[in-house]
């Protein structure tokens, strides 16, 4: 019998999806990669250019090309196309146009690769997830957004240089919008173990004041419109996300991350939101139960009203 190989379809060439892909190699997450932009040159060079570094990578296959063919027999999608954020510019000031982009993208790519696992990692994520369920139909649980794994990334970082320790041994989520009005879940945050409230320096005092954690707070919610404002636009970091995301997919993982998923919310009705979510090989396996205090609790509902009444203005609903 010949051995079932992974095979991962990333739509859109351009910084991140490029980026996602090169991170995706180095890590080994499938043994076929495919481009698919409609940038015919664009596409082809990128995937020459990473095939050519396949002898310092672990074996891998990379294709390039602007027919949606190349996606067929996909395992996972990740679908990267959207309109670019400009200096200034909110993530919400782009649903509508990335909206309409989704409407033609996603049709023929299901049709060539319909039992894949879809992943959309594109600005706003989670009204551009929610229309996207919506529109083609798909189970909830196979279609999600990459939501605020990259803001949680970013938040551990900071916590983590704040603590003085690895950020590995940093446990802390953002939840609700990828966006302005995301939620630091900070009643649930620890260090080593230890409740991240608690956490004393080497002189013994408390590091994580409530004005510390408010500061950071605003450095992550600040932090892509200061990385654009320097050089245009993110890629590293969400491509690196997005790529953890599909090894914990590929893999089987059961891996804790906070990604826009389906749900509905009490009072607001369905929306597409971060909550820390078990992600396996089936998609989302299930929600995490993370405890949260009653302003946490609060300041949810308001993130999952910001992002409806968008979602509504848009059609995506």
């Amino acid at each position: 019998m010949e051995a079932k190989t992974s095979k991962v379809s990333i739509v859109g060439a351009g910084a991140v999806g490029a980026t996602l892909a090169y991170a995706g190699l180095m890590r080994g997450f499938a043994r076929t990669v495919a481009l698919y932009d409609i940038n015919k040159a664009k596409v082809e060079a990128e995937a020459l250019d990473l095939a050519q570094g396949i002898q310092f990578m672990p074996e891998a296959t990379v294709l390039g090309s602007d027919d949606v063919g190349v996606v067929e027999g996909s395992d996972v999608v990740v679908v990267t196309a959207g309109a670019k954020q400009q200096p200034g510019q909110s993530r919400m000031d782009l649903a509508g146009a990335t909206i309409s982009l989704m409407d033609k993208v996603l049709p023929p790519l299901m049709r060539v690769a319909p039992n894949a696992i879809y992943i959309l990692v594109t600005n706003p994520v989670d009204v551009v997830t929610l229309a996207a369920i919506k529109k083609s139909g798909m189970d909830p649980a196979r279609m999600f957004g990459s939501g605020t794994a990259l803001d949680t990334s970013r938040l551990r970082h900071q916590v983590a240089q704040a603590c003085e320790v690895a950020v590995g041994n940093v446990h802390a989520y953002i939840a609700g919008e990828h966006g302005d009005s995301e939620v630091a879940l900070w009643s649930s945050a620890t260090v080593g173990g230890q409740p991240l409230a608690q956490w004393r320096d080497r002189t013994g005092k408390i590091v994580m004041t409530p004005e510390r954690r408010e500061q950071i707070h605003h450095d992550v919610m600040r932090s892509a419109y200061t990385i654009i404002e320097g050089k245009g636009a993110t890629n590293y970091a969400i491509g690196a996300a997005g790529a953890r995301i599909v090894e914990a997919v590929l893999g089987d993982q059961r891996r804790i991350m906070p990604v826009s998923t389906l749900i509905d919310y009490p009072g607001v009705g369905e929306v597409c939101m971060s909550l820390p979510a078990v992600i396996g090989r089936n998609g989302i396996e299930h929600h995490a139960d993370t405890p949260m205090d009653e302003s946490e609790r609060a300041a949810l509902e308001a993130s999952a009203r910001s992002i409806r009444e968008t979602a509504e203005r848009f059609g995506a609903v």
